[in-house]
């Protein structure tokens, strides 16, 4: 993929010429523009696609037309996995996504979705708003030339879905499995075979026998994309994606050529849709899990050697990205300064608030 490359006028004045040099285009109050979003899942994807084409309703009806958003799903403008390198060389404006699809530009990325055992999805925007985290998130796009903003989040998701018990690290060991982020590297560690695939990709893989096992979100997406028809044991929590955030990035040369207020409207948008999607995930999931309990699947907890040799193997990974260089320390360190703060704070207020409501209303 190529950027266009348009020829400019040669009749461009003096003053004009160095006023174009000296600042960038702002697009007209009266101008009508007309961008293109790209996603790694298909349209329509529950909590996802739903709502990355709500935020480009948004933004229509906030910029009165002025900036109308056409959405694209997985492979009907770019394949799923080059969403970030389509704005980056120009052939979109902007993308929705998750940070760690691209984490083979920078692993560090992985922060910015989520780590094992890492923040919750509160959490995560906490640190991203208020605990430095979206201007160092900022600072590493600026590499790639695009402007991100946090647009959301799953919630706790499920640890996937497997054609066999897992008793111990050995029933790992040789199973073919998606698994996403430093998560599957984690598997990968202890024994299993990781590859990485699209998210429509995932059924026909387990149907075929390609793969054993795959993790997708959770109740919500995992039965509406069928995967209680190929696997039978369900395994919650994840240990790897306890808060995974999803963003909406858009082409700074383009960002930054929008009047202010256009800017304004595309920053307060995600911020209305990263709430909205939270609220869509956590309601859908709860509605989802019993439906999907009601097909047969049995419900699983990873073993406790399991998810000790996950930890080691996860805590591992996580300071080899902190170590790779500047950035990646001062990211590493400012995320693990909010799990080491959030850690006590959680398990004292939210985690025993859950357990004693569990246990007054008896459920």
């Amino acid at each position: 993929m190529k950027r266009r490359q348009f020829l400019k006028g040669a009749s461009l004045g003096a003053g004009a010429l160095a006023a174009t040099v000296a600042a960038p285009a702002i697009a007209s109050a009266q101008e009508k523009l007309k961008w293109r979003m790209v996603m790694p899942w298909p349209k329509g994807t529950p909590g996802l696609g739903t709502n990355a084409e709500q935020f480009a309703a948004i933004v229509k009806e906030m910029s009165n037309d002025r900036l109308s958003i056409t959405v694209y799903g997985a492979g009907e403008l770019v394949p799923p996995f080059e969403c970030m390198d389509a704005v980056e060389q120009g052939v979109v404006e902007m993308a929705h996504g998750t940070p760690y699809y691209w984490q083979g530009k920078n692993p560090v990325l992985n922060f910015f979705t989520t780590i094992p055992f890492g923040l919750t999805a509160w959490e995560l925007s906490a640190w991203l708003r208020f605990g430095g985290g979206q201007q160092l998130w900022e600072q590493v796009y600026t590499d790639f030339g695009v402007v991100p903003f946090y647009a959301g989040n799953s919630g706790m998701q499920a640890g996937g879905w497997f054609n066999k018990e897992i008793n111990s690290v050995d029933d790992i060991k040789g199973v073919k499995m998606r698994y996403a982020g430093l998560g599957g590297e984690a598997m990968r560690q202890i024994g299993a075979n990781i590859t990485m695939l699209p998210p429509g990709e995932i059924l026909p893989a387990m149907q075929s026998g390609a793969i054993d096992a795959a993790e997708w979100v959770g109740p919500w997406n995992d039965l509406a994309f069928g995967l209680y028809q190929v696997a039978k044991y369900y395994y919650v929590p994840a240990f790897h994606e306890p808060g995974p955030g999803l963003e909406i990035f858009v082409s700074k040369e383009k960002f930054d050529s929008l009047a202010p207020d256009l800017q304004a409207i595309i920053r307060y948008a995600a911020q209305a849709i990263s709430e909205n999607t939270l609220a869509d995930f956590t309601f859908n999931n709860i509605q989802s899990y019993q439906p999907l309990i009601d097909k047969g699947v049995e419900v699983r907890q990873f073993p406790d050697d399991v998810i000790m040799a996950l930890a080691e193997a996860s805590k591992a990974a996580v300071e080899e990205i902190g170590n790779q260089s500047e950035i990646n320390k001062k990211i590493h360190d400012s995320y693990m300064d909010m799990v080491r703060k959030s850690a006590r704070y959680g398990k004292e207020f939210e985690a025993t608030g859950l357990m004693q409501r569990a246990k007054v209303w008896g459920f």
